[in-house]
C-alpha cells in the first residue's frame, strides 16, 4: 500500500506539470527511489488526476509488483537510479524546450535564474526515444553530471532528492526557454549583464 503522503507529493506535482502546461493529458512521468524499492506512475494514467492505484511499487532491478501496467520508461528510471544518487525524477514534455531541442546540441539559459541554477542543458539524442535500453543508457549518463537533460523532440528527465526539487529544475528549464523565445520575438540586441558570461557554454 502506497503511503498516504507520497500519494499526495505524486498528486501535487502532477497537477503542477498539467496546469502549467508542461505535460498532455497523458504525457510526463514520476518517480521515487525509496532504498532498493522504486514508485512510479502506472502507464496511461494521468498525471493531472492521480488515483491512488496509479502508483506502483516495484524492485529497484526486478519488476515483482505483479502489475503489468507499470511505465513503458520504468526502465529508464531503473537506471538513473542506479548511476546517479537521485532518489526522485520528473519526466515530463515542456513545449518551447522541446522546440529549442529539435536544433541545438545545448540550451544554455540568458535569464539570471536559470544561468545559476542550471548553468546548462545538454540534449540527447536516441531514435527510439521510447523506454528503449539505449535511451535508458544515454539518458542516466548524462544525468550522472547534470541535473536536468533534455532528450531531442521527447522531453525533459530531471533529478532531485525529492520530487519537489525535480520538478523545481523541470519548470526553470521551461520558463528560461520561454524567456528567451519571448526575446528573439522581441528581436533587440542582448545585452550581456552576467559575469563569467564565456563560462557558461563550458559547464
Amino acid at each position: 500500500m502506497i503511503d498516504e503522503r507520497i500519494y499526495q507529493q505524486f498528486c501535487e506535482i502532477g497537477r503542477d506539470l498539467y496546469e502549467g502546461g508542461m505535460i498532455s493529458s497523458h504525457g510526463g512521468n514520476l518517480s521515487i527511489r525509496l532504498g532498493d524499492r522504486v514508485i512510479i506512475k502506472r502507464r496511461g494514467a494521468q498525471l493531472g488526476r492521480l488515483k491512488m492505484h496509479d502508483l506502483i511499487e516495484t524492485g529497484l532491478e526486478k519488476n515483482d509488483s505483479g502489475v503489468a501496467l507499470a511505465s513503458t520508461e520504468l526502465v529508464v528510471h531503473r537506471a538513473i537510479y542506479m548511476n546517479t544518487p537521485a532518489l526522485a525524477v520528473v519526466h515530463c514534455h515542456p513545449r518551447t524546450a522541446i522546440a529549442f531541442s529539435l536544433s541545438r546540441d545545448e540550451l544554455v539559459p540568458i535569464d539570471n535564474e536559470a544561468s545559476y541554477l542550471l548553468k546548462k542543458i545538454p540534449v540527447v539524442t536516441e531514435e527510439f526515444a521510447s523506454g528503449s535500453p539505449e535511451m535508458a543508457r544515454k539518458v542516466a549518463e548524462a544525468l550522472a553530471q547534470y541535473k536536468i537533460i533534455m532528450l531531442r523532440g521527447h522531453g525533459s528527465f530531471a533529478i532531485g532528492q525529492t520530487l519537489d526539487e525535480a520538478f523545481h529544475w523541470s519548470s526553470t528549464l521551461e520558463e528560461s526557454c520561454q524567456i528567451e523565445l519571448a526575446a528573439k520575438i522581441i528581436n533587440e540586441p542582448f545585452i550581456e549583464y552576467r559575469g563569467m558570461t564565456k563560462d557558461y557554454s563550458k559547464w
